[in-house]
């Protein structure tokens, strides 16, 4: 691997080191292939990850609004490709070792997403324990307006993914801690222009059909739980900041202690002390801030290379950042809605309170285990 950079735009390398040949580009990277590539079978052209030569130019009339481009000098070369296939037996280990690599990513993901759909099934059975309109008010607030924020939130933190996994991929480690800071901030706002949902959620239930007393019990219930989904806005950029560097496995203990934390703190509030629906609200508060803090603890404190403190940087580049992130949001909101309108329209049937308890029970046991899957 030879890496050159240059600075004008003459074509000279002025710190190079062991280039033969460096290929310059305005405000951009450029590669070419070393004169002593050595051709192989699996590089026919002679280029070779460990014979490319990596040239990173700035000019002089750049904006600082590219700084952070013109900085980056990608080293790629570092990992080997999967050795050559010759015969089934070669390409069986081959699927075995990617499947253990993929699998020991994959599943502690799928693990605390479990953890998180849990959250939601255990506090509707409790719910259900208080009696069937509060099983009601419950579902309707948790499928309907929890939901609906849960989606925007999560899709406009899909920015994140895509820059956090450049970077890191780039060797630019230390910009995930800043991406991470700007995405807090894009979802907070989001998060504060979602609030009068929560609040209104009464009024908006009713205009759309629903019985007026679920709609009142669902009312004060999601005027309740307006904490979690801040929480939500601290949790998904940590959430994309810890899978884009493979630490997944805090993730899955984190989502099982708060998922233990949870169903304690229902079984006193809801059960012991009798605080009802709004127990169940406050534990549902009170879980979710507890896996995102945790989460930023571990960041903070386990996370040197990533995490370098707070900084100013977090406040440029935001309308692109929300930009990247809007058609994620749209396309995660209308995947997520459809389970919205069946409750929506399940209160519009002559017993709401059965059926709505009733499809309840169906989002509880199939929910969690679809998006799981997927």
């Amino acid at each position: 691997m030879v890496v050159a950079a240059c600075e004008d735009e003459a074509g000279g390398a002025t710190n190079a080191r062991d280039a033969p040949a460096a290929v310059v580009a305005r405000s951009g990277v450029a590669h070419t292939r070393s004169p002593h590539a050595r051709r192989s079978p699996r590089h026919p052209g002679g280029i070779s990850p460990a014979d490319m030569v990596v040239a990173v130019c700035d000019d002089d009339d750049d904006d600082d609004d590219e700084e952070e481009a013109g900085a980056l000098v990608a080293a790629i070369g570092s990992t080997r490709d999967a050795p050559a296939v010759h015969s089934p037996r070669a390409a069986w280990a081959v699927f075995v070792k990617e499947s253990r690599r993929l699998w020991s990513i994959a599943a502690p993901i799928a693990f605390n997403i479990m953890c998180m759909y849990g959250t939601n099934s255990t506090t509707q059975i409790f719910a259900g324990h208080i009696g069937n309109r509060e099983l009601s008010a419950v579902a309707i607030g948790l499928s309907v307006v929890s939901n609906f924020s849960f989606g925007f939130l999560l899709g406009m933190g899909s920015a994140l993914e895509t820059l956090c996994g450049q970077a890191y991929g780039a060797g630019q480690v230390a910009m995930l801690g800043v991406y991470m800071q700007r995405s807090w901030i894009v979802l907070a706002a989001s998060a504060a222009l979602l609030t009068p949902l929560y609040v209104y959620a009464a009024p908006v239930l009713r205009l759309l059909g629903q019985d007026e007393g679920i709609a009142g019990a669902a009312g004060t219930f999601t005027r309740g739980i307006i904490p979690q989904m801040f929480a939500l806005a601290v949790n998904f950029p940590a959430q994309k900041f810890l899978q884009a560097q493979s630490k997944v496995g805090v993730m899955a203990w984190i989502g099982l202690a708060a998922l233990l934390a949870h169903v304690a703190l229902l079984a006193l509030l809801v059960s012991v002390l009798g605080w009802g629906v709004a127990g169940a609200a406050l534990a549902y508060d009170t879980s979710s801030w507890l896996t995102s803090l945790a989460q930023v603890a571990y960041v903070v404190g386990w996370c040197p290379d990533g995490w370098t403190g707070l900084s100013r940087a977090a406040f440029t580049d935001l309308w692109a950042f929300v930009k990247l992130s809007l058609a994620s949001a749209v396309m995660l909101c209308l995947e997520m809605w459809y389970m919205m309108l069946l409750v929506v329209l399940t209160g519009h049937l002559d017993d709401a309170e059965i059926a709505v308890d009733s499809i309840a029970i169906w989002l509880v046991r199939c929910g969690g285990r679809t998006s799981t899957l997927c």
